[in-house]
C-alpha cells in the first residue's frame, strides 16, 4: 500500500476541521503541511518526481551521528543525569540494527560505566549514586545483551536484581518504577522484559500482573498507564508486550484494542500518533508499530487469519514516513520534519522500520518445547513476506518484537542464562526453519 503511490493526490488526504478550527487542529494542518512538501518529490504530482528506489536510508550518516557524541556528549544532554542508561542503549541498539559492529572500546566502556550504576541492593539507576528504577534497569540489561560477552552477563548481579523486582512488585500485581515510586504500566513491562531475559522469572513476580494490566484497559480499547486514564501508544506497547510475556494476551478485548491501534496510524503521514487527536511522532513507529506482530500471535492463537494486518496496518505507509520525512540530513532521525534528530528518536524510529520490513512471526507448532518466557525464543521471521521500501540496500537487522533487541542478540543472552535448554529450543526452530 504506502502512500507515495496512492491514485489521488497527496492533497486530497489529511485533516478536515469542519470548517471549526481550533489550535489543534490548525497545528495538524501545519504538521500535514510539512509532511506533504516531503512526500510531493516523489508523487505523481511533481513534475519530476523521484524515482520511488531512490529512497535511502542514509545508514553511514546516522552511524556517525551516533557516535559523534558517544566521548562526550552536548552540555544539554545533563538533563538525561538520572538516565544514562537509556542514552547508552538507544545509541548502541540504533547502532546494533544499522549493522555497525560496535568497536571493543565502547563495549568495554559502556560495561565500566554501567557497572557504576548497578545498585548493591539491585537494579540499576539512573547514574551513579542514585536510586534503582526499573526503566535504566531495562536499559542498562538491553544494552548489556546487545553487547553479548560473557564480561556484559557476568555483570549483572541476578540475586540482587530478582529481590529488587520483588520488592517494587505490590499486592495488586502491579510494579513500582522505585522504590517509593509510582505504578504505571511501563514498570510492568520492564521487570517482566528484564526477568525473562536473565531467567528470573518466577510464579512471585508473575502473580496478579496480568489482571493489573487488563484493568488498565480503556473504554476506547488501548492501555493507559493506570486503571481509569487515558490509553496511550506507550503504554499500549508496554501493557501488551508484558501480557505476551505473561502468555495472557487473551484478557484483553482484542477486538477493541485492535481498532484502538489501527486508528493510531495517520492517513496522510503514514506514521503513528500516540493518542486519539494528537500529531503524528516518529517513536511511535515502534511503540505502535511494535504492537502489530503481537497482534498478529493473538489472531493465530485465535485460529484466525493473519492477512487482516495487512488492512489494519500499512507497513509500507510508515516506511515512507521514516525514510522521507524523518531523516535529518545531518544524520540521526527525528519525530517529524520540523523536529531536530536526538538519540531516543534515532532508536525508535529505527526499530519501528525493522518491524515494518521484517514480518516477524510466532512458531505455535513449537510451543509446548518452549514455555513461559523461553517462548521469546518462537519469534522467528518470514522471508518472503519482507518488505522494503526504496533502495534494497535499506534493510536492517530484525528486532525482538516483545524486548526490542536484536533476535540474534536475544537468542544468544537466553542460551546463556537458561542453558541448554534454551540452546535445544534455538536448534529445534532453526531445524524447522530448514525444512520449511
Amino acid at each position: 500500500m504506502g502512500v507515495l503511490h496512492r491514485e489521488h493526490n497527496i492533497t486530497s488526504y489529511g485533516y478536515n476541521d469542519d470548517k471549526i478550527p481550533t489550535d489543534s487542529s490548525e497545528l495538524q494542518k501545519k504538521t500535514e503541511s510539512s509532511i506533504r512538501q516531503e512526500f510531493f518529490k516523489y508523487t505523481h504530482e511533481s513534475p519530476m518526481p523521484r524515482p520511488y528506489a531512490s529512497i535511502e536510508l542514509e545508514k553511514m550518516k546516522h552511524v556517525k551521528y551516533l557516535l559523534k557524541d558517544i566521548d562526550e556528549l552536548p552540555a544539554y544532554w545533563a538533563s538525561l543525569d538520572a538516565g544514562k542508561p537509556w542514552l547508552i542503549y538507544w545509541i548502541f541498539h540504533a547502532l546494533d540494527l544499522l549493522g555497525y559492529k560496535i568497536p571493543v572500546q565502547y563495549a568495554k566502556r559502556a560495561i565500566s560505566s554501567l557497572s557504576h550504576m548497578q545498585c548493591a541492593t539491585g537494579g540499576f539507576a539512573g547514574g551513579p549514586g542514585q536510586m534503582a528504577h526499573l526503566a535504566p534497569t531495562y536499559a542498562a540489561v538491553n544494552t548489556l545483551a546487545i553487547i553479548g560477552t560473557k564480561e556484559a552477563y557476568d555483570l549483572i548481579n541476578r540475586d540482587t536484581l530478582l529481590e529488587f523486582l520483588m520488592r517494587v512488585k505490590q499486592k495488586d500485581g502491579s510494579f513500582k518504577t522505585m522504590e517509593g515510586g509510582e505504578i504505571d504500566v511501563r514498570g510492568s513491562y520492564c521487570a517482566l522484559a528484564v526477568a525473562t531475559l536473565t531467567n528470573l522469572v518466577t510464579p512471585e513476580l508473575t502473580e496478579g500482573a496480568a489482571e493489573y494490566i487488563r484493568r488498565c484497559q480503556t473504554y476506547e480499547g488501548g492501555i493507559g498507564g493506570v486503571p481509569g486514564v487515558e490509553a496511550h501508544g506507550g503504554y499500549a506497547f508496554c501493557g501488551l508486550a508484558a501480557l505476551e510475556i505473561l502468555g495472557r494476551t487473551d484478557l484483553l478485548d482484542a477486538d477493541m484494542f485492535i481498532k484502538w491501534s489501527s486508528r493510531r496510524q495517520m492517513s496522510l503521514e503514514g506514521g503513528f500518533q500516540g493518542r486519539t487527536n494528537k500529531l503524528v511522532d516518529g517513536c511511535y513507529s515502534f511503540w505502535m508499530g511494535g504492537v502489530f506482530p503481537i497482534i498478529g500471535k493473538m489472531l493465530e492463537s485465535k485460529g484466525q487469519n493473519t492477512d487482516i494486518l495487512d488492512f489494519v496496518f500499512d507497513r509500507e505507509a510508515l516506511q515512507e514516513y521514516l525514510l522521507v520525512a524523518c531523516q535529518s540530513k545531518k544524520g540521526g532521525l527525528r519525530d517529524k520534519p520540523e523536529k531536530s534528530p536526538d538519540f531516543y528518536h534515532t532508536c525508535y524510529c529505527l526499530s519501528g522500520l525493522s518491524l515494518s520490513q521484517h514480518h516477524m512471526t510466532f512458531r505455535h507448532d513449537l510451543k509446548d518445547i518452549a514455555p513461559g518466557p523461553l517462548s521469546s525464543l518462537l519469534w522467528v521471521e518470514e522471508d518472503e513476506r519482507q518488505s522494503v521500501v526504496g533502495s534494497p540496500s535499506n534493510v536492517i537487522h530484525p528486532t525482538h518484537p516483545v524486548l526490542n533487541v536484536r533476535t540474534d542478540k536475544v537468542r544468544k543472552a537466553l542460551v546463556y542464562f537458561y542453558g541448554k535448554v534454551a540452546q535445544d529450543i534455538v536448534d529445534e526452530v532453526d531445524i524447522e526453519v530448514i525444512r520449511n
